[in-house]
C-alpha cells in the first residue's frame, strides 16, 4: 500500500498542510489502516519533491494529533487514532463552551458560531 498523496503549490493551504490533513483523513477513513507504517520523512519527501523539513513538519503535526505514531528506529506507524482525535473534540467543545457561557452568549448565539465555523472550516468539502 502507498500514500496517495498531491501537493497543489496554487493551493491557498501550505504544502505541511497539504500533506497532514491528507495523510489524516486517510488515517480516519480507513485508507491508510492503523499500523501502516509512513515511508521515512526523506523518501516522502523525496517521493513529493518537498524539504525534508516540511514533511517533518507535518509528521509532528500528526503525531500531536494522535493520527500517527514513532517508534524510534523502527519507524512511523498509523495510530488508532479515531478516539484520541474524538477526546481532543470534545475537550475542545467543552472548552468553547465554557467561554460562549463566560461571554455571555445563549445557546443558540454559542451554536450559531459553531456553525459559522464549521461551514468556514470544511468550505469546499461535500
Amino acid at each position: 500500500m502507498t500514500l496517495n498523496i498531491t501537493i497543489d503549490a496554487d493551493a491557498p493551504d501550505a504544502p505541511y498542510e497539504q500533506l497532514r490533513a491528507q495523510i489524516s483523513e486517510q488515517a480516519r477513513s480507513g485508507v491508510l489502516p492503523v499500523g501502516h507504517r509512513l515511508p521515512t520523512v526523506r523518501g516522502l519527501a523525496e517521493e513529493l519533491g518537498l524539504a525534508a523539513n516540511t514533511v517533518a513538519k507535518a509528521y509532528r503535526a500528526l503525531e500531536g494529533d494522535g493520527v500517527i505514531e514513532t517508534r524510534g528506529r523502527n519507524g512511523t506507524f498509523v495510530a488508532a487514532a479515531g478516539d484520541a482525535a474524538e477526546r481532543r473534540a470534545v475537550a475542545a467543545a467543552t472548552r468553547y463552551a465554557a467561554e460562549a457561557r463566560r461571554l455571555g452568549l445563549n445557546r443558540e448565539a454559542a451554536g450559531a458560531a459553531v456553525e459559522t465555523a464549521l461551514r468556514v472550516a470544511y468550505e469546499g468539502e461535500r
